[in-house]
């Protein structure tokens, strides 16, 4: 995987392409909510996604059908791990300290909290 991180715009493509596993430029520009991208845009903004090594294509003549070469998954832990590094100083109890205490757990998910962090 490429260890760049993905813009607002490319984030936007990547997740339309999670969710339908391929497509064409004009299969993207139907999903994209309002207001829409020019289709230039949209073709731009994937070649570049090409380029940095998180999408690929299978060719048809002088269209491309894009894919994604990474997971959702493997992409969020990426950027989590991104985010551990360069907020957390690469604590991971320090991020999760963060997160718990902001977002006001209830007793049933800090039980579950609990439990998994025993499960590991």
């Amino acid at each position: 995987m490429s260890d760049k991180l993905l813009t607002k715009a490319e984030l936007q493509l990547m997740q339309l392409l999670w969710d339908k596993g391929e497509a064409f430029v004009n299969d993207l520009l139907d999903a994209l909510p309002e207001p829409k991208l020019a289709y230039s845009t949209v073709s731009t903004i994937i070649r570049i996604l090409v380029a940095k090594g998180f999408v690929s294509y299978h060719s048809f003549g002088k269209s491309y059908r894009y894919y994604p070469l990474i997971t959702r998954e493997e992409y969020t832990s990426h950027f989590m791990m991104n985010v551990r590094d360069v907020f957390f100083g690469g604590s991971g109890l320090s991020m999760m300290s963060f997160f718990a205490k902001r977002q006001q757990l209830s007793e049933n998910e800090k039980k579950e909290l609990i439990e998994m962090l025993e499960d590991m």
